[in-house]
């Protein structure tokens, strides 16, 4: 499944912080620490080259706290601030200005010896498309400062927000870039919600995640829907629904069949929807709702803690 989503208002958006990021002293990276490398755009650290970096795992409590652990790490070593945060959780903000304090250092040496005393730190908050980014700032000022969704594209311009008399953050929008490097980059921003999904088929998108989860998380996905993943018993329920479709229709029958034909990701999409009664007024399991619900209750964490990729 090829992806590739890059509408134009993001090449006027990189236009606009290649500008502001002259403005700034620090960058403020937004990441989905369920996919932390996927989800950083290549071209921020061209952009921020000479700035403060500052790295934020946002979600981090959807993702596998070992996972997080290991990103964390990865980050640090190459010289970047680091913080584990939910952006809608105040409590986990509170280290927040620790962080930025420590990568404006030298800025802020510079300014002492100088005599430039108490000039707040001017910082760029940027990331691709539904990370966090607005909520985050909201979070972090109190209030309703930056529009947030639950879909990607919602800030289109940039916009200042006075956080208090040390820092000034400059929210921006959720910026991809032209071209993913491979498949797998694209798949896993579709998973999280970063790619519109009004261009996707979300059927196969669905069946592709839930694939990825047979193999990283069975357990979670057996827990969450009632059901068995075991090779045996699911051919043996699997015949057992053929039969009980056969009694019921021919055409239901020819359907379910051809379903089991189905790659495993489909066929977890069929119990899914006969777990969840996701059924067709014929019979069937009704696969593109299952589909549905399958991908929103991942992007919410309601499956479990899950990360999709590690550290190489």
């Amino acid at each position: 499944m090829k992806i590739q989503w890059y509408p134009g208002h993001m090449t006027k958006a990189m236009r606009a912080m290649k500008e502001d990021v002259k403005l700034v002293d620090l960058i403020i990276e937004l990441v989905d620490a369920r996919a932390p490398m996927a989800s950083r755009n290549p071209d921020i650290d061209e952009l921020g080259k000479g700035k403060g970096r500052l790295i934020l795992l946002n979600k981090a409590d959807l993702a596998s706290e070992a996972a997080n652990a290991a990103w964390t790490e990865f980050f640090k070593g190459k010289g970047f601030q680091v913080m584990r945060i939910d952006a809608r959780s105040k409590s986990d903000l509170k280290q927040i200005h620790a962080h930025i304090q420590e990568a404006c250092k030298e800025k802020i040496e510079r300014d002492r010896k100088r005599g430039i005393l108490n000039r707040p730190v001017r910082a760029m908050v940027v990331g691709i498309p539904n990370v966090g980014k607005s909520t985050f700032i909201n979070s972090l000022a109190g209030k309703a400062s930056a529009k947030t969704g639950n879909k990607p594209g919602v800030t289109r311009g940039n916009q200042w927000i006075r956080l208090n008399k040390q820092v000034e953050l400059l929210d921006t929008p959720g910026v991809l870039w032209p071209k993913f490097d491979d498949e797998e980059t694209g798949l896993k921003l579709a998973f999280l919600g970063s790619v519109n999904d009004e261009i996707l088929d979300r059927e196969e998108l669905a069946s592709l995640l839930a694939s990825r989860l047979l193999t990283i998380a069975p357990r979670l996905l057996e827990e969450r829907y009632g059901i068995s993943i075991a090779e045996r018993k699911q051919e043996g329920e699997a015949s057992e629904r053929t039969a009980k479709a056969s009694e019921r229709t021919a055409e239901t029958a020819e359907r379910t069949a051809k379903a089991l034909e189905q790659p495993a990701g489909y066929k977890i999409l069929c119990q899914i929807a006969e777990a969840r009664s996701c059924i067709t007024k014929g019979g069937a399991a009704d696969v593109p709702r299952a589909a549905k619900l399958l991908l929103e209750e991942f992007r919410g964490g309601k499956l479990g803690r899950i990360t999709l990729e590690l550290p190489a």
